[in-house]
């Protein structure tokens, strides 16, 4: 009966097809390469106007068959990234065929000046510290969409993200297979970094737009094709030198092109390096290597390897006081130090994960492909850091009870007892107390750098006497292994009405631990927590509270072994994909929906000695979410110049590791309510084109419900401890649910082609980025492991604070150049403002107005308390950026270079930053904050870069 019933429909459109045959009115050509006269695959070939439009195929042919074809004079559009683009005045007439035979396009040697400088800066930027890694430049660098376009290369380096998201909103594709990591929701760029030669076939679909790929986010779906075959024949050296993240690079690479057998290959290698960035002590040590063969086997199967391994070291910076930028500058870094006559950075961050993949392509039917794809990724990444809590294990000989002696303050030369504020504290300092700031003052500005030889000769004290390393060098490590699969499916129903489809599979196992890597000249390192005893008043013996593994207690741990923590996590995603796209003369539209599960479930290694037995070690509790999502959207064509378009939808997405575990390193508890995260959007579009003016200007909303944060830090002067911990401070996690957010506003970006070799152009963004929820916030700590500390409603109030997201407005105006000789240069200007702190949750709970006794201050003033809590809302500020290039056809080659000087007026700026929570309630926050000499815990910042440039030099053949 089913059958029959698919007969009944199928048997109608095979008679209107041939009946369509019989009078079809057609155009066709052939796109190549003016220099080698190789076809041209995937160029966009358009009938101005109309929204019609058919790409290339791997011949380089097109046809326009059984459409709905205006008939007479029209305009055909040939447009590429990397040619020229061209347009041509044809006469379609009904009935006929209309051959335009060989079209020739030639290398725009400007725009790959433009997309490669993009490209390359903003996987500069990307490649960053914790900061510039929410960035979503990366994701926008493929777009020609004129507003994206400034996103992407000048509004990026001040970390501005298009309507406050940032990038784990977006899904990164490499050759179909998603990059971004289960852990964060965001692609780790390091893992592809230096490889920007063999990644610029990129597909961006902005926002909710539909893409043939996945259902995406509402950040959009950026797609890098790294197919063999898809690559531009030929081979490519370059040089470049910058002061931003590192100093020098060297790429080289060869794509063969389509070989004897079907055959083809592409090869990269490239080295990226540096002694520091414009940051002080920023090491950069990095090497890339990539790898593509694809066979077609025949015209309709094709399988393709690509494989590639980038592995990375480099130095990080860290947020700082404007007391410490007052005194050292924005460039300043205190996490290095001179050491052997060297530079040596504390915090080094590294990064081995390989990844490769098979494809393979089936051209079922003319109008039915498939792509199967599967990808295997691992390796490791990891942070280190200086730990100064080394002890030595000591038992009382009269009456056996073992304590551990040692630690050790903080080392880090920006502590805030270095700094001259220290000294000044008090409202009425002493001669001595102005002697002791002018000391410290001095020390730190001729110096203020991390002193390694302290260190060395503290543990060669111990080492002399017995005892263990009292510092050491730690990382926190995690190797993943994850594997990936999925199928697309595309079929051509008409030559107006295509399917998407997407079966997807990821499993994940991560094993997260502490590694010690450096002795620093001692012989061992006792694994024990040297804190624990200030808990053991109110939980028990401190000898089993201190160890990080009940089962392997007073370990001696020697340098690249694991201690501390160690725990593994599986992840197991799998989801379906279908959308419909629908194209006619007037109007387009599509609709796509999507569903999914998640699961994850940790595994602790290590019996934790605040959370005995099951609470941290052995399988935990499975997480299961179900995810799906809805969107649908259209174009309407008013007429050529004039297009509106709508775009909607709705997600249900799952939380990411790192906010479904309080505090995983140390047990299993899962956050109390977590749930789905909820997202709803929509935008509407004006786009205006005309030879001379193009432009677009749209309004959007999206709202997010509840996500949840999970935030680590120490405080002081906590209401609702219990009794026996009457210190009230702790390491605790900050743990908040039903965090609602609110994010609405325009953007618009405007070219005015007023010479056809220059264009005029702006664009900008006015947006609004709120939380809309109070939400629910508690505590947890080892310091008390059996309470969820809460604080009176258990809410912090957050309603109405701004979201920290970097600039909610963004203004451009300028203009670019292009010569016929194929030189070419632009400037920007950029102004930037509503920039705001990250807001601290446990300042905006009810522990902000109560007393250690859970008493009410009774000297508390509503007024001043929101002076006290008031968001900063950081200074505006302009950038200027230039970039310009030459190139140079020479015999069979082509010579060029580009330079990008960025923030030329050198402008000092606050890129983000965040409330500090040490001092947590009305008092002591108050005093802090309204200290004559300066807050001792103020907030902290990330500033931008100064005047910085980027040059590179570049042979193609």
């Amino acid at each position: 009966m089913f059958r029959f019933h698919l007969l009944f429909y199928v048997f109608p459109l095979i008679l209107m097809g041939i009946v369509a045959t019989a009078q079809q009115t057609d155009v066709k050509g052939i796109i190549l390469e003016m220099d080698t006269e190789q076809p041209l695959p995937g160029i966009t070939i358009s009938i101005e106007g109309t929204g019609i439009k058919v790409l290339t195929d791997e011949q380089g042919r097109f046809m326009f068959v059984s459409q709905d074809l205006p008939l007479g004079e029209q305009i055909l559009a040939v447009n590429s990234t990397n040619y020229e683009s061209k347009r041509f005045p044809i006469i379609i007439n009904e009935g006929q065929r209309l051959d335009l035979g060989e079209i020739y396009l030639t290398i725009d040697l400007s725009e790959e000046n433009r997309q490669i400088s993009t490209i390359s800066l903003s996987d500069d930027e990307l490649d960053g510290d914790d900061a510039s890694s929410f960035n979503i430049s990366g994701l926008l660098a493929s777009s020609q969409d004129t507003y994206l376009r400034a996103a992407a290369f000048d509004f990026s380096a001040a970390f501005f993200n298009p309507r406050g998201l940032d990038n784990a909103n977006g899904k990164l594709l490499i050759n179909g297979l998603e990059m971004n990591k289960q852990f964060s929701g965001r692609p780790n760029w390091a893992n592809w970094g230096g490889l920007n030669d063999v990644q610029r076939n990129r597909v961006f679909s902005k926002n909710t737009e539909a893409s043939d790929y996945t259902i995406g986010d509402v950040a959009g779906v950026s797609t890098i094709i790294m197919r063999a075959s898809k690559m531009r024949k030929g081979g490519r050296v370059s040089f470049a030198s910058s002061n931003r993240s590192y100093q020098g690079r060297i790429m080289g690479s060869y794509n063969s092109g389509l070989l004897n057998g079907g055959w083809s290959y592409s090869v990269l290698l490239s080295r990226r390096y540096g002694e520091e960035g414009f940051r002080e002590g920023t090491l950069y040590d990095a090497n890339s290597i990539s790898v593509s063969v694809e066979n077609q086997i025949n015209d309709k199967h094709s399988l393709n390897f690509t494989g590639f391994y980038a592995p990375n070291r480099r130095g990080l910076g860290t947020a700082v006081t404007q007391e410490v930028v007052n005194l050292k500058g924005i460039d300043y870094n205190p996490n290095w130090g001179s050491y052997d006559g060297a530079r040596r950075n504390s915090r080094i961050r590294k990064t081995e994960e390989p990844i490769f993949m098979l494809n393979h392509y089936w051209d079922i039917t003319d109008h039915i492909s498939l792509n199967t794809n599967v990808g295997y990724q691992f390796g490791f990444s990891s942070t280190s850091r200086v730990e100064n809590g080394g002890t030595r294990l000591f038992t009382d000989p009269n009456t056996g009870e073992q304590a551990y002696l040692g630690g050790a303050r903080n080392p880090s030369p920006i502590y805030y007892q270095n700094l001259p504020s220290y000294y000044l504290r008090d409202p009425n300092p002493t001669p001595l107390d102005y002697q002791g700031a002018f000391l410290a003052q001095r020390e730190f500005q001729n110096d203020g750098q991390f002193q390694w030889e302290d260190l060395y000769f503290a543990n060669f004290l111990n080492q002399n006497r017995g005892g263990n390393s009292t510092y050491a060098i730690q990382s926190d490590r995690v190797e993943d292994k994850q594997v990936m699969a999925n199928t697309i499916l595309d079929v051509k129903l008409a030559e107006n009405i295509t399917l998407n489809g997407r079966l997807n599979y990821r499993k994940l196992e991560s094993e997260n631990f502490a590694q010690l890597e450096d002795l620093l000249g001692g012989n061992h390192y006792l694994d024990v927590d040297f804190f624990a005893e200030e808990s053991s008043l109110i939980t028990g013996i401190g000898t089993d509270l201190a160890q990080s593994d009940l089962r392997n207690p007073n370990r001696l741990v020697l340098e690249g072994e694991r201690y501390k923590y160690n725990y593994k996590v599986d992840a197991e995603v799998y989801d379906a994909f279908a959308q419909a796209q629908f194209q006619y003369r007037r109007i387009d539209f599509y609709t796509g929906l999507s569903f999914g599960k998640t699961t994850y479930q940790r595994t602790g290694l290590y019996e934790n000695g605040f959370f005995p037995e099951g609470r941290s070690f052995g399988l935990g509790e499975e997480l299961d979410f179900t995810t799906y999502a809805l969107k649908g959207g259209a174009t309407f064509r008013v007429t050529g110049r004039h297009v509106f378009t709508l775009n909607a939808a709705y997600f249900q997405n799952a939380p990411t590791l790192q906010n479904s575990y309080s505090n995983a390193r140390q047990n299993g508890d899962t956050v109390e309510g977590i749930t789905e995260v909820k997202i709803q959007s929509a935008d509407l579009s004006y786009i205006y084109k005309s030879p001379i003016i193009s432009g677009r200007i749209t309004g959007f909303y999206t709202g997010f419900q509840d996500e949840t944060n999970v935030g680590f830090y120490y405080t002081e002067e906590l209401t609702g401890l219990p009794v026996a911990n009457n210190q009230n401070n702790a390491f605790v996690q900050e743990v908040m649910t039903g965090i609602d957010r609110l994010h609405y506003g325009a953007e618009f970006g405007v070219e005015a082609k007023v010479l056809t070799t220059l264009t005029l152009k702006a664009a900008g963004s006015f947006g609004h980025y709120i939380y809309d929820s109070n939400p629910n916030l508690y505590l947890s700590s080892q310091n008390f492991p059996e309470v969820k500390l809460r604080f009176g409603d258990g809410k912090t109030e957050l309603k109405n604070v701004r979201v920290p997201s970097g600039p909610e407005r963004v203004f451009q105006v300028g203009f670019e150049y292009r010569d016929p000789q194929y030189w070419n240069f632009g400037v920007t200007v950029n102004h930037f403002s509503h920039t705001y702190i990250s807001p601290s949750g446990l300042l905006r709970s009810d522990n902000f107005a109560l007393d250690t006794d859970g008493i009410l201050y009774n000297d508390y003033d509503e007024i001043l308390a929101k002076d006290i809590l008031k968001q900063e809302r950081f200074d505006d500020y302009l950038l200027v950026n230039m970039i310009g290039g030459k190139s140079w056809k020479v015999k069979d080659y082509y010579v060029g270079f580009f330079a990008v000087v960025n923030n030329v007026l050198d402008q000092d700026y606050k890129t983000g930053g965040f409330e500090q929570s040490r001092t947590s309630n009305y008092r002591s926050r108050g005093e802090d904050l309204n200290r004559e000499n300066g807050p001792l815990f103020g907030n902290r910042y990330f500033f931008g870069f100064g005047t910085t440039y980027y040059l590179s030099a570049y042979i193609r053949f």
